[in-house]
């Protein structure tokens, strides 16, 4: 029976990692898709109003992270988005937990998508620049997969904080472990 109900959680885990990777996979695909797309129609200056004062497309080639900080070190970005990669996929194959699978995937696609950047744009192997070309009204310049980044650390936070756990396994209160202290229904006792 014990045998039995490991090998059902084995492959419920294994649907769950497979549900992730495929959902990485379409941020992966979306993105890269969107960026080939601004750097042939947005590289001779061109901006594209999407929402007037809003939003529009805007080639930027960024060698650093969000808002062009640490320009000079895009190698250690990169470093960085690879231990991002290597983390998802290590822990993602101990999630018991569609909510957490839904959230690890689209933050491993967007990771991935950071590190191909920098791994094989120019100007070199390992320092290349990430493809943003999402103006947000002048504040900052993004892409598909910041917007995956982003949106995942907003659910995982969120998850965090309700308690969510990884596992699929609720944490017992250490009141039930204890066993209740409290009177039963006949109350308490004079």
């Amino acid at each position: 029976m014990a045998g039995e109900r490991g090998a059902r959680e084995t492959r419920a885990g294994l649907r769950l990692y497979g549900w992730m990777l495929v959902l990485a996979a379409g941020v992966l695909l979306v993105d890269q898709a969107s960026k080939y797309w601004a750097l042939s129609a947005l590289s001779n200056g061109e901006t594209i109003a999407v929402i007037p004062e809003l939003i529009k497309f805007r080639l930027l080639l960024n060698p650093g992270a969000a808002f062009s900080i640490g320009e000079g070190m895009t190698w250690v970005f990169a470093l960085a988005a690879g231990a991002a990669v290597v983390g998802v996929l290590y822990f993602g194959r101990r999630v018991r937990s569609g909510a957490w699978a839904v959230v690890l995937g689209p933050l491993l696609g967007g990771a991935t998508s950071h590190l191909l950047d920098r791994l094989f744009r120019p100007p070199s192997f390992g320092q290349g620049h990430v493809v943003d070309f999402i103006d947000y009204g002048g504040l900052f310049v993004g892409n598909v997969a910041d917007i995956a980044l982003v949106g995942s650390c907003a659910v995982l936070m969120l998850l965090s904080l309700r308690g969510v756990p990884f596992d699929g396994v609720a944490e017992k209160p250490e009141e039930a472990e204890k066993g209740d202290p409290s009177p039963g229904p006949a109350g308490p006792s004079a």
